[in-house]
């Protein structure tokens, strides 16, 4: 299709792993985030590991991805956030 800046095929479910510091703040904010963007997300899908020395926390959202925009925006929002330090 010209004109597609994207391979994905909307909607479809779209993981996201963040990683941050371990942070009692880190999971409620990436949640808030998350949720902002699409609102159908269920907090208690989101997966959570700590690393190996606990000082770092991986989160992974799989949210239901309805547009590239969305998702761009999902992106800014998160890799804003003074708490998070990657985001996949």
């Amino acid at each position: 299709m010209a004109g597609q800046d994207t391979l994905l095929e909307f909607p479809c479910a779209f993981p996201l792993k963040i990683m941050g510091k371990a942070h009692d703040e880190l999971a409620q904010s990436v949640l808030a985030i998350v949720t902002r963007h699409a609102p159908d997300f269920d907090g208690a899908t989101m997966e959570m590991r700590a690393s190996s020395g606990g000082n770092y926390l991986s989160l992974t959202c799989t949210v239901r991805a309805t547009s590239k925009p969305q998702l761009d925006a999902l992106y800014l929002e998160l890799t804003a956030h003074p708490l998070v330090k990657v985001v996949l």
